[in-house]
């Protein structure tokens, strides 16, 4: 196989290595077979499990992969710290902002009344006993890391700027990109908490005995094991949005239709549930219902399905610590990141397809049909709308936009997609100059 860095086009370095997520998905793998092993099945192991999938991926990140001496944490590690005199008064102004946009989003939580309803009860007890710890251990942190920053005027002391009538010391657009991304961080955190111990309990309390008893319900275990996996990842990634980590968000998407169209897709805005203007399920069936009595097509379904999970699962893996939606946290091109540039899209929207045969409709009415293939259509359309918005955002860095050309000339998936419809491929990129 020809080495990468002598091709002709190498793809552009990813911000994220392979180690890093293969590491917290091999510590999540070993705790869930612990886990099965003794039957925890309860809430505090699912914890646990991300306990178990950050360690290996700080470590990794930290020993292996040095991420601390990225030029992009903004740390400097070249000079001796600064005397905490000349940084105190920063650090205090910091502090005050951070306690601050915590303050508002617990507050927002208050408001809201569906965080004090199943499932996000769960998220909000843990954010009860969490808000301590991150008090007290934000000062050290803080006051550490102002004296190594390049730049330590970040959103967080604007915003304490702005509290202590400091008007005219703020910045208003890193103000805003502050706001935008503790309101992803606030938002999508809660959801995915929420949302893990179901998945949690599933994946460990299934006993041996049924998923081993026949092909199907193993593809039903694996995949609800894939999700779990997704959902920890994913979850962790929220959490270590930290600049020691390389793994802090370098900006939130300011565009109100990137807002609009990720927003749409979770609760309690979204419109793909039950009764919502774009369930596609009005007398659907899962595919086990459609394909019994086709033990080869039953087959063969779930083998797509498997795959296309384990797409999606892997497409959350390869960020390691910096999954997030809405936000900048470097860009990756490893992974299946090498073969599409919105892998998790794709093999989400080929899954409901699969899994729903939505032209298919248990009332046997061709009205339920027809709706619920273009309800269903209509729903990969709005994440076409998040892909496009996302590439509006991250477009604003050069390292992406020579990752969206390498992929335009050089991916699997864009190069098929040209050869169904009979467009040129783009021309070659031009050779550096000597």
């Amino acid at each position: 196989m020809q080495d990468e860095a002598a091709a002709p086009d190498p793809r552009p370095r990813s911000a994220v290595s392979h180690g890093v997520g293969l590491a917290g998905l091999a510590g999540l793998l070993v705790w869930t077979a612990v886990a099965r092993a003794f039957g925890m099945v309860g809430p505090s192991a699912a914890v646990i499990a991300l306990i178990a999938c950050a360690v290996p991926m700080v470590a990794w990140s930290l020993l292996v992969d040095k991420v601390h001496r990225n030029p992009t944490t903004g740390i400097d590690w070249d000079h001796p710290p600064r005397p905490r005199s000349e940084t105190l008064d920063v650090s205090i102004a910091k502090i005050v902002g951070l306690w601050a946009i915590w303050g508002v989003i617990g507050c927002l939580y208050c408001i809201a009344r569906w965080y004090w309803r199943d499932p996000y009860l769960f998220s909000i007890t843990l954010f009860g006993y969490a808000v301590v710890p991150m008090v007290v251990l934000s000062v050290p942190y803080i006051l550490w890391l102002d004296r190594r920053l390049k730049e330590p005027h970040d959103g967080a002391w604007h915003f304490g700027q702005l509290l202590i009538g400091r008007v005219e010391a703020v910045d208003r657009e890193i103000l805003y990109d502050f706001f935008r991304s503790w309101a992803v961080k606030g938002f999508f955190l809660a959801f995915m908490l929420a949302i893990l111990p179901a998945g949690w309990a599933s994946t460990v309390g299934e006993g041996s005995g049924w998923i081993l008893d026949n092909p199907v319900n193993l593809a039903r275990w694996l995949i609800t094991a894939m999700f779990m996996v997704d959902v920890t990842m994913a979850s962790v990634g929220y959490i270590f949005t930290f600049k020691l980590l390389d793994a802090h968000i370098r900006s939130a998407n300011p565009y109100a239709s990137g807002w609009a169209a990720a927003l749409v897709c979770y609760p309690p805005f979204i419109m793909m549930a039950p009764g919502g203007p774009l369930d596609y399920h009005q007398n659907t069936a899962e595919w086990i219902y459609w394909l019994d009595g086709q033990p080869i097509l039953l087959m063969l379904n779930s083998v797509v399905l498997v795959v296309l999970t384990g797409i999606y699962a892997w497409a959350t893996v390869a960020f390691g610590l910096r999954f997030s939606n809405l936000t900048h946290r470097g860009i990756l091109t490893h992974g299946p990141y090498a073969w599409s540039k919105h892998p998790a899209y794709l093999s989400k929207n080929l899954f409901w397809w699969f899994a729903t045969l939505p032209f298919l409709a248990t009332s046997g009415s061709f009205v339920d049909m027809v709706r619920n293939t273009a309800l269903l259509a209509l729903v990969s359309g709005v994440y076409y709308w998040r892909a496009v918005t996302e590439e509006k955002h991250l477009s604003a860095d050069p390292a992406y936009r020579d990752y969206a050309a390498w992929m335009e000339r050089n991916g699997p998936v864009p190069r098929f997609v040209r050869s169904l419809i009979g467009l040129k491929p783009p021309p070659p990129a031009a050779a550096p100059a000597e």
